[in-house]
């Protein structure tokens, strides 16, 4: 959906008037720029009018309007996540679905995408049906099942794709494994091409990757660990592009990492071939120096890549080349996270933090594009999960008042004891970030 520019029309006499359960937004600034006041009814947005035209407004509202003050924050549409691992079933030590969804609202997010290396795994309609179920009404965030790809993420057969796209499911993925087969890869995407449905793809060539524990390169060689090449990425995105292009299918990529990758889903996308991207918040903010002392902390999958990569990945998202954020949230135990790097568990617990680390990659020298973030973050993946527009937020008449205030006046130090997931690996701790989500809203009543 698009990020319309503020109206300057007078509000409408008649439209107030017949409002039934009005509430009023006020001062805050739409994507940064002009301030307004967003007037909210019955759960959509009426309209957005620039403050100067307050006066004109509040003549016409009903004594009963609710008013709540928005201190000037940035208005963006609520925000949606392509790429979450809830964990429950089977995983509820490192997160459950009340606790991943408390973490999804504190972030800014009231849709996510729950990938399926759960335990079981989410390979049948039954299983599906099953989360939908259990995240029904535990609280504002909804929940859309990935499905796997293959039975059990075995790779060796695949899961039964129709099933669950007659359920509803709209994408599929073996995240935190790649389908290395090609012909299974093939299958799964000419299938997808039948269906209208997406492939997200953890891009990973096994024997390429092999047993890698961090970015090939000085890190690598320094800690004496197993190098992960970036070809390992760029081989299987490549080989995959291909199929997509020969099938119709759509092909997604989950979490790229490096330079070479974006290179080649350029390519892809230059030949007009259905291929779409993501790129984590930590990826954009963090290199593999973080990774040199061997705090594990800073394991996750891919690797933290070299500087150079990360500056590639900013620039790719900026132009549209990667379309959207994804933020990979793997919560994890304190227990799998602090017994040395080569056995500590890959991943990031990253809901809560996701736009301050997105918002910290773009801040500095350039003024942050908040209707780019906005496109990235909402309206991308959006469109890649298959949802109706009616289910994307925006900030215009008519559209489901799902509404992120941001502030930028900086916080306080990061707590991980603070953090509502129960995965309290975050790379982040005692970090201060420039923004952070401050209210969030849906259909129009504060969630968080």
């Amino acid at each position: 959906m698009s990020t319309p520019s503020l109206s300057a029309d007078t509000p409408d006499a008649t439209t107030v008037s017949a409002l039934r359960d009005p509430s009023v937004i006020r001062q805050v600034r739409p994507f940064g720029e002009e301030p307004a006041d967003l007037l909210i009814d019955q759960g959509r947005v009426v309209g957005v009018y620039p403050a100067r035209l307050r006066g004109v407004l509040d003549a016409l509202l009903p004594s009963r309007t609710r008013s709540i003050d928005g201190a000037d924050a940035v208005a963006l549409p609520a925000f949606i996540d392509l790429h979450t691992h809830l964990r429950e079933p089977g995983g509820e030590e490192q997160e459950t679905i009340t606790s991943g969804l408390a973490a999804a609202a504190a972030g800014g997010f009231t849709r996510v995408f729950a990938m399926a290396n759960t335990d079981p795994v989410t390979d049948t309609p039954e299983r599906v049906a099953w989360i939908r179920e259990r995240s029904h009404g535990i609280g504002p965030v909804a929940v859309s099942p990935v499905g796997a790809v293959t039975r059990g993420l075995a790779g060796r057969e695949l899961a039964e794709l129709d099933a669950m796209a007659d359920e509803g499911v709209t994408l599929f993925s073996d995240d935190g494994r790649c389908v290395d087969d090609t012909g299974l890869m093939r299958q799964a995407l000419a299938f997808a091409a039948r269906r209208g449905v997406a492939i997200a793809q953890h891009s990973q060539s096994t024997g390429i990757a092999a047993l890698g524990q961090v970015n090939a390169g000085p890190v690598a060689d320094r800690l004496g660990l197993v190098p992960w090449p970036a070809s390992a990425e760029a081989a299987i995105i490549a080989r995959d592009a291909v199929l997509a292009a020969e099938t119709g299918g759509h092909l997604h990529v989950a979490h790229v990492s490096t330079a070479l990758a974006v290179e080649v889903i350029a390519w892809a996308k230059a030949q007009g071939w259905p291929v779409t991207a993501e790129v984590t918040p930590h990826h954009l903010l963090l290199s593999d120096d973080f990774a040199a002392f061997g705090d594990a902390r800073f394991k996750v999958n891919p690797p933290l890549r070299a500087a150079s990569d990360v500056l590639a990945l900013r620039d790719a998202l900026a132009e549209g080349i990667i379309d959207t954020i994804g933020t990979d949230h793997a919560p994890h135990t304190g227990r799998t996270k602090s017994c040395g790097w080569a056995q500590a568990a890959f991943g990031m617990s990253g809901l809560e933090t996701a736009l301050a680390a997105v918002t910290e990659a773009f801040d500095g020298e350039h003024r942050i594009d908040w209707r780019m973030l906005s496109r990235r973050l909402t309206d991308a993946p959006g469109r890649i999960g298959g949802l109706a527009s009616t289910d994307v937020p925006a900030l215009c008449a008519g559209a489901r008042a799902d509404i992120v205030l941001v502030d930028d006046r900086g916080g306080e130090p990061l707590r991980p004891a603070s953090l509502l997931s129960r995965g309290k690996n975050t790379p982040f701790p005692g970090m201060v970030f420039h923004h952070s989500v401050s209210a969030v809203f849906l259909g129009g009543r504060r969630v968080a």
